[in-house]
């Protein structure tokens, strides 16, 4: 890539044969911008190495520093957990924290593109995005420091949890209660955008009953949006099964506390007769008793923005793998 600084917004638009303010809605806002065009608008702009204010841009805001997080689902308890662990480890430091919200892997790519070309963050840290050849290629081009949270890409440093072992321990854990006939809930219609640790989470749950005897059959395997009514809907499939489930493991606490919600309307007594264990270990979890796997959501958000302050520090530091330990946490429901 040839930075050469005299190169300026117009030069983008004529050899991208676009208008001028069509180069600055895809600096500004890519998702106004039609895929095709965005593309060949920010082809140009790496052929020619513009970079727009750049300098002018980080002199005016010197003082103090910001750090853009991008993740789907922020309105999510997990994920506000995970944000509240990247504020309070930028707490005492000078920089502040912008969110942009993904809802779309065009979106996802136009932001990453026109973050790292205008230089308005001075790092990113990504919660549950995946990165495309093109996104990681241009991060690296422009020297923006990256951290990512539950993904993983080679070139970047990443904070993770194995999904797999957590559906593991969740089937050991059920087991050793004494169960032997199993369900399985994640979430339906997850979106392109985003990663599916829930994947993982039955694969090791699957693997772990199989090996062990106990018995999860595809009709107890459920995908239901996170509407009350299509849970309750699955659960009631499940009673009707000749042997019914008596643990359900649910891919997130969120989905748990639904089924919670459902069991107790069915007059299914929880765990009498049903046991249920969740994933993630948000707050509300402890106020109603919930059986889950924590993965230690803020400590999560606070060790990807350490990761990404000390890069900001030292942009030579080596790439980091951190892994968080996950952990049973046993109450009421399980």
């Amino acid at each position: 890539m040839t930075h050469l600084h005299n190169y300026t917004v117009y030069d983008v638009a004529e050899k991208a044969g676009v208008s001028v303010a069509t180069v600055s809605r895809v600096l500004n806002s890519p998702e106004l911008v039609r895929e095709e065009t965005r593309l060949k608008v920010l082809d140009v702009i790496d052929e020619l190495g513009f970079i727009p204010n750049a300098d002018a841009s980080a002199r005016a805001r010197k003082q103090l520093g910001r750090i853009g997080v991008l993740t789907p689902f922020f309105t999510y308890p997990s994920f506000i957990q995970r944000m509240r662990g990247i504020a309070a480890a930028l707490s005492h430091t000078p920089y502040e924290m912008v969110i942009y919200p993904v809802e779309s892997l065009h979106r996802l790519d136009g932001y990453l593109a026109s973050l790292t070309i205008t230089r308005r963050v001075d790092g990113l840290i990504l919660i549950s995005l995946p990165l495309t050849k093109s996104s990681a290629l241009r991060l690296q081009g422009h020297n923006m420091p990256v951290v990512l949270i539950e993904a993983c890409y080679d070139d970047f440093s990443s904070v993770q949890i194995n999904d797999l072992a957590g559906g593991s321990m969740v089937a050991e854990y059920l087991l050793r209660k004494g169960h032997r006939h199993f369900a399985f809930f994640g979430s339906g219609n997850l979106p392109d955008y985003a990663i599916h640790p829930e994947d993982a989470r039955l694969d090791g749950y699957q693997r772990t009953l199989q090996a062990n005897g106990g018995y999860l059959p595809n009709e107890a395997i459920k995908h239901p949006t996170l509407s009350h009514s299509e849970v309750r809907q699955e659960l009631t499939q499940l009673l009707a099964l000749p042997e019914p489930p008596t643990a359900i493991f649910a891919a997130t606490d969120d989905l748990a506390i639904r089924i919670l919600r459902a069991a107790r309307e069915a007059r299914v007594r929880v765990p009498a007769e049903m046991a249920v264990i969740g994933f993630d270990d948000i707050d509300i979890s402890e106020q109603i008793g919930l059986t889950t796997i924590s993965q230690s959501l803020d400590e999560s958000g606070r060790l990807a923005a350490e990761l990404l302050l000390a890069q900001l520090e030292k942009s030579d530091r080596p790439i980091q793998r951190l892994e968080i330990g996950l952990n049973v946490i046993p109450r009421e429901t399980a």
